[in-house]
């Protein structure tokens, strides 16, 4: 059975996500690691827990989520795998970390890409891809099923739901893959946003003032 283990990182108080399961191959997901304090705690946990790192993933690539991407090539040999459609987004984080003022060294560009639904394996664990643009053009979440675990990214949030107004959001969009696709999902599915504190689909589907209608 898959755990999940989060970091708070960058200025943007990103969730990197660590997935694991008992044969100790894990899954890093929207490394945000920006300090070397940030980026340690990372490579410790991994270090103390006896991990494996074999895939590195992105449910979307805005900055605050691909931060550490060059970091974790470097220490792992991990190219970033995303929708190919977030290839846009990644091209503009130099400017946008320009911009913002954030030192930001450029992600690899994966080997291959995700596809819209299907299945990604690592170790025992067999994660299930949802497609649920609306925050980015492409964005994708991670469902893993035995676990009862989705990794959102920026697509719900506890009580919130991700912005629409950036470039290739679509606020209709969002709410409809949430509806569509996310709320379909087990009620007692613990969803761990790409910020704030994880949430359950049940309490969103009751509580989430976009959905009280």
């Amino acid at each position: 059975m898959a755990k999940v283990k989060t970091f708070v990182n960058n200025p943007y108080q990103e969730n990197t996500v660590i997935l694991y399961d008992e044969t100790g191959e894990c899954a890093i997901i929207d490394p945000g690691m920006y300090t070397g304090t940030e980026q340690n705690a990372v490579v410790n946990f991994i270090k103390d827990n006896n991990l494996k790192p074999v895939l590195l993933l992105n449910t979307h690539c805005h900055v605050d989520h691909v931060l550490g991407n060059k970091f974790v090539f470097e220490q792992y040999g991990l190219k970033p795998q995303f929708h190919e459609g977030e290839t846009v987004v990644l091209n503009y984080v130099p400017i946008h970390a320009a911009q913002s003022g954030i030192r930001y060294e450029n992600s690899p560009l994966p080997d291959f890409y995700l596809p819209e639904t299907g299945t990604i394996k690592f170790g025992n664990t067999e994660l299930e891809l949802i497609f649920a643009p609306g925050h980015s053009p492409a964005h994708l979440c991670f469902y893993d099923k035995e676990a009862a675990v989705l990794i959102g990214g920026d697509v719900l949030f506890r009580g919130s739901i991700g912005r629409a107004d950036l470039p290739g959001g679509n606020y209709n969009l969002l709410i409809k893959n949430i509806r569509e696709k996310l709320f379909v999902l087990p009620d007692d599915c613990t969803v761990y946003p790409g910020h704030g504190p994880e949430t359950t689909i049940r309490f969103e589907k009751q509580y989430n003032p976009f959905f009280n209608d």
